[in-house]
């Protein structure tokens, strides 16, 4: 089997290139560049101590290496994305949009191609049932990173390798511990790469600028304060208002009068929502659930099921059905028994069969 193997230079990715060797393959190895090191201003992602680790994980194994850079792709789509959404007052998923158009987009159009499958460090797996490939959980339920996977397309599922899928973290630890790995402690990564050193806020300062506008008590219409743009803002964020009386959580946001729309206490209720709507909804693999084919949400179709709406290894529970919007028409409809945080516009919803073990479809959040 041909396969490339993208390594990042952190454990994950390294026990990857060890455990295919002991399967007896020998992939190629392959570092994506993709910090904004011609953007004026930008530094650029510290990958000297990554492409050494990389290097050295290459010789070990007595495998290619090649890096390849996929800056400007990750420009034109993950951070214009990134930019676009937020100016939209959205809450985008830049993770979500990496694994999707780069790792197994713009990676596999340039090299990836010339490979059978493409392997990669998340904890994730794969499973094959009447012949169709699903992506499914890992086997450690606080790394899962199925969620970061649910915009992938079925080619790119059925193309795809997780090696450490059925390990614990500690597990994939101990393994890079035993093979005497240069990652074996190092810490995992966080915060979105093209950044590099540059605060977040920096970022969209850049591109977005900055526009006073009022913070305002939802329950009551108080003006408390003010701010320097929404685009700085998410929902359920707390941190960062500089309000006295807190906590305040940001419950919503008035994109056309640039208004924030804030609660206050530790579990103010309008940070609390069971209603999600899906826009641009979609199957990965298969409909096991054979929707209804003629789209019409006057059917009583309703179907339980687990999802996500943000990182995390807990699994709400609810049904998906559909509904009709004077807005967008016919959207799929997840209502939650309980409670969930900070619904947030933008991102995605990944939603897993009933066993949360398959991920069978996925949706943003509207």
């Amino acid at each position: 089997m041909n396969i490339a193997a993208l390594v990042s230079g952190g454990v994950d990715s390294s026990v990857v290139v060890h455990l295919l060797k002991e399967q007896g393959l020998t992939p190629d190895i392959f570092y994506i560049r993709i910090g904004m090191e011609d953007e004026e201003g930008f530094i650029d992602c510290p990958a000297e101590e990554d492409i050494e680790i990389t290097t050295y994980i290459a010789k070990k194994y007595g495998c290619r290496f090649e890096e390849v850079n996929l800056h400007k792709e990750y420009w034109d789509n993950v951070v214009s994305y990134t930019i676009e959404s937020v100016r939209k007052g959205l809450t985008p998923n830049p993770d979500v949009m990496c694994n999707r158009l780069i790792k197994f987009g713009a990676f596999n159009d340039k090299r990836g191609h010339d490979y059978d499958r493409i392997a990669t460090g998340h904890y994730a797996t794969s499973r094959v049932e009447g012949g169709t490939t699903f992506l499914a959980t890992a086997k450690d339920p606080i790394k899962d990173q199925t969620d970061f996977l649910t915009q992938l397309s079925y080619p790119q599922i059925q193309k795809a390798m997780f090696p450490i899928g059925h390990l614990m973290k500690s597990e994939v630890r101990q393994l890079a511990h035993d093979a005497h790995l240069p990652s074996a402690d190092r810490k995992d990564s966080q915060g979105i790469c093209f950044l590099g050193k540059i605060n977040y806020n920096d970022f969209l300062r850049r591109y977005l600028g900055e526009k006073e506008g009022k913070i305002v008590e939802l329950e009551t219409g108080k003006i408390l304060g003010t701010h320097k743009g929404y685009w700085f803002h998410t929902i359920g964020q707390r941190k960062g208002l500089f309000l006295s009386g807190g906590p305040w959580f940001v419950v919503k946001k008035d994109i056309d009068e640039n208004i924030l729309y804030v609660s206050q206490g530790y579990t103010p209720e309008a940070q609390y929502g069971k209603e999600i709507n899906l826009l641009g909804f979609h199957y990965l693999s298969a409909d096991i659930w054979n929707t209804p084919a003629d789209g019409s949400p006057a059917d009583d179709w309703s179907i339980p099921v687990k999802f996500k709406i943000r990182h995390t290894p807990e699994f709400a529970q609810g049904n998906l059905s559909r509904i009709n919007d004077p807005v967008y028409g016919t959207l799929f409809h997840l209502s939650s028994d309980t409670k969930i945080q900070g619904i947030a516009a933008g991102q995605y919803a990944t939603i897993y069969d009933n066993n949360a073990d398959l991920v069978v479809a996925t949706g943003m959040i509207v």
